[in-house]
């Protein structure tokens, strides 16, 4: 009587209940699938920190005993595929019983609902144990109603009881501390020191060519610097909260080309392949708060994005799917430019954030909100290629946690589900926030001319574009108002520099 029990690259949870006690009718089952690295084009470090961590997780499982059986990407018996590889390991250890943890994709559980259908064992889909909120009660609780995020957030901050006076009042005064978090970060206080030594996965990397994967950005085969263990992820963790979490809240919305981590975590990959669970790390928050280490400024900040945003985008996927991911509100139809796969652009920021993701595969919230995302919702890229580069680029891109991003509160695609207001910006907001309009060759105060910064002429052609649906929302009513005190000719020279820009997209 032997059952197979299959874990993904993104169940890599040491604390589930599967893993208390080795089972010697139970065998593991892993995989590398062309499958999975296959259906979009991903950052190479997304796959070789994914198959990284998996070995190793697959290693520590076969140290405390459990019976493992692990396909690598180019083993000769691999199907690459989920469904074949199921079969085959089925017949091979006359499996009488097939198990799963919940895919956290809505694709990836079909497909596994039809490979467990193709075996035709007895089966059961348990808990994945890791997130806050089960996932049938978020699609339940967000069936009907997409609830706002700052709603959601205090029913979740009541529900575990997270930074409540006595009298079940929020501790501070309020809420949300987010106005206080907006500042430019001027180079002091010093940042930390990026929290993970470099690997060497050059081997990994050569079979990982050598199978004929597809990739993006740079391996950094030799110099791997994410977590690929639990104890790595805790120990990131550690960093975090002494050295950065203190001045995070302030400075979460900066962007420097100095440093690109700024007092960021860093945590995002660590948590989505469920190295680290997100009450230890709200806990490890709360205990520098509670402690005096922080201030309620900075520990509210971080609590936010991982007991709120996370938790939320999740309830936002599972109610949804799978027709969210056709959504495109303002009919956007243009192709992403040439340069957001090679970072060869003339706008500082753009060449600084794109360039930063292709090198690290990583980005802050802000650089993707409001420098990649906000200029591919300006020029009207369609959504369905910017979901493609934003899952493909990414470290941390999972499909339920980034579609909500880019699709909802990037590019408005949902119609204002997510954001009660597209995340629209000129390029006032990247100059107040960021260095990066110190040397470029566009003027970020000027609308129009072979020198004006691009976002500035963009942004009022998307306003224009979208006032049918946008002029009646109290949140737009100053640039449209700004826009009608601005005399006849500026307006007609800005659009018309906009239409320019537009017909040339690649060559900025």
């Amino acid at each position: 009587m032997t059952t197979l029990r299959l874990v993904l690259g993104d169940q890599l949870n040491a604390s589930h209940p599967w893993f208390r006690q080795p089972d010697d009718g139970c065998v593991v089952v892993m995989m590398e699938i062309r499958s999975e690295t296959d259906y979009v084009v991903h950052h190479a470090q997304k796959v070789l920190a994914i198959f990284a961590a998996m070995r190793r997780f697959a290693e520590a499982l076969q140290a405390a005993g459990h019976r493992v059986h692990y396909l690598r990407i180019g083993d000769s018996e691999n199907r690459q595929g989920f469904a074949a590889n199921l079969q085959w390991l089925a017949a091979h250890y006359q499996a009488t019983r097939f198990e799963r943890m919940e895919a956290d994709e809505w694709r990836v559980e079909r497909l596994l609902d039809e490979a467990s259908a193709r075996l035709g064992l007895p089966s059961t889909v348990v808990d994945a144990a890791h997130f806050l909120c089960e996932r049938g009660e978020l699609a339940q609780a967000f069936s009907e109603r997409v609830p706002r995020l700052e709603y959601f957030y205090r029913d979740m901050r009541r529900r575990h009881g997270l930074l409540l006076d006595d009298h079940q009042k929020p501790v501070g005064g309020r809420w949300n501390f987010d106005a206080d978090n907006r500042a430019r970060w001027p180079g002091e206080p010093p940042t930390p020191d990026w929290p993970w030594a470099p690997t060497d996965v050059s081997a990994l990397w050569q079979e990982i060519v050598a199978a004929g994967v597809r990739t993006l950005g740079e391996p950094g085969a030799d110099a791997l610097a994410w977590p690929l263990t639990r104890s790595q992820a805790r120990a990131g963790l550690q960093v975090f909260i002494k050295q950065a979490l203190p001045h995070f809240g302030r400075f979460q919305d900066a962007m420097s080309t100095r440093e690109p981590l700024l007092f960021h975590s860093g945590l995002s990959f660590a948590l989505n392949t469920k190295m680290l669970h997100p009450q230890e790390v709200i806990d490890a928050a709360l205990e520098a708060f509670e402690a005096g280490a922080v201030d309620i400024a900075a520990c509210e900040g971080f609590v936010r994005q991982i007991l709120g945003w996370r938790e939320y985008v999740r309830g936002v996927y599972w109610s949804r799917m799978p027709d969210y991911a056709q959504t495109n509100a303002l009919q956007a139809r243009r192709p992403l430019p040439r340069w957001y796969w090679t970072g060869e652009t003339h706008m500082a920021c753009l060449r600084h954030a794109i360039g930063q993701s292709l090198r690290l595969a990583y980005a802050h919230h802000i650089q993707r909100l409001m420098i990649t995302g906000n200029f591919a919702l300006l020029a009207g890229c369609d959504p369905d290629a910017v979901d493609a580069w934003y899952l493909g680029i990414y470290i941390d891109a999972f499909e339920w946690v980034e579609m909500p991003n880019t699709r909802g509160m990037s590019q408005y695609a949902d119609g204002g589900l997510v954001a009660s207001k597209p995340y629209a910006a000129s390029a006032s907001y990247i100059k107040r926030q960021s260095d990066y309009c110190k040397g470029c060759r566009y003027a970020a105060t000027r609308r129009h001319g072979d020198d004006a910064c691009p976002f500035n002429a963009l942004y009022w052609d998307f306003m224009l574009r979208h006032e049918a649906d946008f002029a009646s929302n109290p949140r737009m009513a100053m640039p449209y108002r700004a826009w009608k005190r601005m005399d006849e000719p500026e307006r007609t020279a800005t659009l018309e520099h906009a239409h320019r820009l537009l017909e040339r997209l690649d060559t900025l």
